[in-house]
């Protein structure tokens, strides 16, 4: 049996506001892949990272989105979800109420008043306590925090495709590596290539993440369109040592 990519992006167009943001993105990224999109703010990544889940802001004009070979083009953030995408974001907002204890428990299709042991596992492992399950979502969290938790709930759901939205940025060195290390669970890092059922894609400024994380290919996003992708290795030797403009003569030639 031929498997299918488990996301094809093809031709993609987006507007915001009526601008157009991104143009001509062909994105592909199989079963078992990890992907790393890098590019200079402003050039477009958290627009693509938004289209691809479905926010209505980001209008897409042209081209398609498949998950799992089913057009997603046009279904709401919600059916994606329940898909098989999830996300963490560089900035979550705070949700005043909802108790992340009560947040893990509908994410980990749990019943009752405590977490399974299962779960209690993950967030020692993380780092949590009890106190800390009792608080308000991301409410008071420093940024640390907001990065583990966001971690923690991923592993609650264990989607297929994950998108990680600057997972590095604002993190010491000590969460960095702890990071790092549930990023690679989540992505099945621990079992061969061939083996491996979830794939994600990285998206990040400086990359620092792929110190700790391998992944199989880079994307450079420029001024709205890929410029190149190849050996996520080489494209940031070069961009160290050119810095995202070595990539502009790459993008005149897409």
């Amino acid at each position: 049996m031929v498997v299918k990519l488990l996301l094809e992006i093809t031709d993609l167009a987006v507007e915001v506001n009526e601008k157009e943001i991104l143009s001509d993105i062909d994105l592909y990224i199989d079963l078992g892949e990890t992907h790393v999109l890098l590019g200079p703010n402003g050039s477009g990544k958290s627009t693509l990272f938004m289209s691809i889940l479905g926010f209505p802001k980001y209008k897409i004009t042209r081209g398609e989105i498949l998950f799992k070979g089913e057009d997603i083009t046009n279904l709401s953030t919600t059916e994606r979800v329940k898909m098989g995408i999830g996300v963490s974001f560089q900035n979550p907002p705070a949700i005043r109420g909802v108790k992340l204890q009560n947040l893990l428990k509908i994410e980990h299709h749990e019943e009752g008043e405590e977490l399974s042991p299962e779960m209690m596992e993950l967030v020692q492992k993380l780092k949590f306590d009890n106190i800390f399950l009792e608080r308000d979502v991301n409410l008071g969290f420093s940024g640390g925090e907001v990065k583990r938790s966001e971690i923690l709930q991923l592993l609650a759901q264990r989607p297929d495709f994950i998108m990680f939205d600057e997972p590095d940025s604002g993190v010491d060195i000590e969460n960095v590596e702890l990071l790092a290390e549930e990023v690679n669970n989540l992505l099945d890092k621990d079992k061969k290539p061939g083996l491996r059922e979830k794939s994600g894609l990285l998206i990040t400024h400086l990359g620092y993440i792929l110190n700790f994380v391998p992944a199989d290919t880079a994307h450079v996003l420029m001024d709205g369109k890929i410029a190149c992708s190849g050996n996520p290795t080489e494209i940031l030797e070069d961009i160290r040592k050119e810095g995202f403009l070595g990539c502009v003569e790459c993008c005149k030639i897409h």
